[in-house]
């Protein structure tokens, strides 16, 4: 009879672990199931409209820039080597005219200010170099176009992220004075919406710091190779003259 009674409840015992683990298991896995997504999108919405829907709006508003200006300097940029060769060779087979035609079918800055230089080439290398000089800034402005308002939400997100933080301890602080005691409970969902914003703030700033360097690297590669294209074109001016 003894046996029998341990038997069973070592059996229950078991079965209650079963249960116990089991039920362990499925909430783990719930919370797994929910996935980043979800999970981001519940924080997001715990951390208020006010500041939470400026700071998705600053990342909406620098993607877009970013989006925009990647396209337009993958766009811009073209094979400058191949492009030198063929003006070289069109300057020596049917002259200035054959070479501005070459820099008319094809896009692009360094194409751009290729023509440039070439339609004044007729006054004079000086005169060509200025041309050039001149018509290479235009293009910088216009590779660099935007990028400071994708600087500018990086610099905004993380500071409005700042103001949420700081005015949800504000009115924590201020719930602790009415209350009259320093309540963990009462303080900890407050403190956690007021420090959601900061977060999302500085994930913003970072996400947009990404696409801003890679944009400066592009526009500077960009610009050296436009540097190095309008300096072969005076030399090839100047033995064309010859």
């Amino acid at each position: 009879m003894k046996k029998i009674s341990f038997s069973l409840a070592t059996a229950g015992m078991f079965v209650l672990g079963t249960t116990s683990a089991s039920a362990a298991m499925l909430q783990e896995g719930e919370t797994a199931s929910k996935g980043f997504t979800q999970i981001l999108k519940e924080q997001f919405i715990q951390g208020g409209p006010a500041f939470m829907g400026i700071v998705l709006l600053c990342l909406i508003l620098g993607l877009a820039v970013a989006i925009e200006r990647i396209i337009y300097l993958n766009l811009a940029s073209t094979n400058s080597a191949k492009l030198k060769q063929q003006v070289e060779d069109a300057l020596a087979s049917g002259g200035v005219e054959a070479a501005k035609e070459v820099c008319r079918n094809t896009k692009g800055p360094v194409a751009s200010i290729f023509y440039q230089g070439l339609d004044r080439a007729g006054e004079g290398l000086e005169s060509a170099e200025k041309a050039v000089v001149a018509y290479g800034g235009v293009q910088m402005g216009q590779l660099e176009k935007n990028v400071s308002w994708l600087s500018l939400f990086i610099a905004i997100a993380p500071m409005l992220g700042f103001m949420g933080t700081v005015i949800g301890m504000i009115a924590a602080f201020q719930k602790i004075a009415a209350v009259g005691n320093l309540s963990a409970s009462l303080n900890a969902g407050d403190i956690q919406v007021a420090l959601l914003t900061t977060v999302f703030g500085l994930i913003t700033a970072i996400i947009l710091q990404i696409f801003y360097n890679y944009i400066i690297a592009k526009i500077d590669s960009i610009v050296n190779d436009m540097e190095d294209s309008s300096i072969s074109l005076i030399d090839m001016l100047a033995a064309h003259k010859k």
